[in-house]
């Protein structure tokens, strides 16, 4: 049983024997150097949570895309995202427009879901145009680690750092 660990260890640590951390994000990681990182976070994270990353197929599209094509891109990608998604999952989305949240913050709100028996959480980052609308609906939460814009595959490596550093603060 999850609860039924050593007295010494802390609230942190027992709360996150039982969560299960999922990344969904658009498109196929091919820049090795971002692979490593995240695999290095991927393995740390296992003494702490159920990680996983999963990889949703971008849509391919042409370079100039009509409002219509954007649109069309972001409701496919969106559809695969959802997909990925369960009824009970807390659903986190990577969003520029989101609440800037600090290291701390974002440590604290997983505690919070925890304590709450929100024991699953998806953070989902969109492909270069963004997130749909129904997946920025059906999130529970979206946020954003500055205004600045990043390639959706650096983000990667930065959302794992981030959930890692959250576990140990």
């Amino acid at each position: 049983m999850p609860w039924a660990l050593a007295k010494d260890e802390t609230k942190k640590s027992r709360l996150a024997a039982v969560m299960n951390i999922t990344i969904v994000s658009v498109g196929k990681l091919k820049e090795k150097y971002l692979k490593q990182g995240i695999d290095e976070y991927a393995k740390r994270l296992g003494s702490y949570c159920k990680f996983q990353v999963i990889e949703v197929p971008d849509e391919k599209a042409p370079e100039n895309l009509s409002d219509k094509e954007m649109e069309q891109v972001l409701e496919k990608e969106g559809e695969r995202i959802l997909a990925k998604i369960k009824d009970g999952d807390v659903v986190v989305a990577m969003a520029i427009e989101g609440d800037l949240v600090s290291s701390e913050q974002l440590a604290k709100e997983m505690d919070s879901f925890a304590l709450h028996g929100k024991s699953s959480m998806v953070f989902v980052i969109g492909g270069s145009l963004g997130l749909s609308p129904a997946v920025k609906k059906r999130a529970d939460r979206k946020i954003s680690f500055g205004r600045i814009t990043l390639p959706h595959q650096l983000m990667r490596l930065v959302l794992t750092e981030q959930i890692y550093r959250a576990f140990r603060i």
